[in-house]
């Protein structure tokens, strides 16, 4: 089945460059150029997944993205920006997105990142019989995480975590106990390595801490320096 592909870009070159490569590879393309058009495009027909330029004239996609989730509309959004600093990118998961990739960018990690999405929002297959979650709810300490339904808690507490925090969370507590290294993880979660020098999982790791270790909570989620993290009570 073909996915479909809300683009919005505000560059015209980047954008007629992204609709092509993408119809090539092939998505079902709406191309726009700002991020009201953007919000009507969706609002008339919901796209598999959402690509937002950050830095458009008017509403940008920030805007955007917060106003889909205010909606409680969860459609995987991928968000394409010129801004690497750590704040910034926090400031886009802060806003709701589910991954980002930095310009100038080559498409086959646009590509790439795409189907990790599209993979992740696809119905979740049945547990494996040896799957020792209960109705699909797993507990480390007092955090409470229930797959099925995709909801979150700490000590009692319900945790709004976006859809790759929840996943990278949920990985982390299947395997509670056990250190994962970047490899594993990456695969697990995105599809494929970013490689030595990205900081792209540091980035969700530390927001995700954010929200499960808030302070005056004792810390689950534990870094091994040079191997991976840990989801563990101390």
């Amino acid at each position: 089945m073909t996915n479909t592909v809300l683009l919005a870009e505000d560059d015209r070159a980047i954008r007629q460059a992204l609709e092509r490569a993408l119809t090539l590879e092939g998505y079902r393309v709406t191309a726009v150029s700002d991020g009201i058009e953007a919000l009507a495009a969706i609002h008339r027909e919901r796209p598999d997944v959402v690509v937002l330029d950050v830095m458009m004239p008017g509403v940008d996609g920030l805007q955007v993205c917060r106003v889909l989730r205010a909606e409680g509309d969860r459609t995987p959004i991928l968000m394409l920006t010129a801004r690497v600093e750590t704040a910034e990118r926090i400031e886009g998961l802060d806003a709701g997105a589910d991954d980002y990739v930095a310009k100038p960018f080559e498409i086959e990690e646009v590509f790439a990142r795409l189907r990790a999405l599209l993979r992740r929002a696809a119905p979740a297959e049945p547990a494996a019989p040896e799957d020792t979650a209960i109705d699909g709810v797993l507990e480390v300490a007092d955090l409470r995480l229930d797959s099925s339904a995709r909801r979150v808690w700490r000590g009692g507490t319900e945790l709004e975590l976006t859809r790759t925090e929840f996943d990278l969370l949920e990985l982390l507590a299947r395997n509670a106990g056990i250190v994962l290294d970047h490899t594993t993880i990456y695969a697990r979660i995105w599809g494929y390595d970013f490689g030595p020098g990205s900081k792209n999982l540091a980035v969700y790791i530390g927001y995700l801490r954010r929200k499960v270790d808030p302070e005056g909570r004792a810390p689950l989620i534990h870094t091994v320096r040079g191997v991976g993290y840990s989801l563990r009570e101390e």
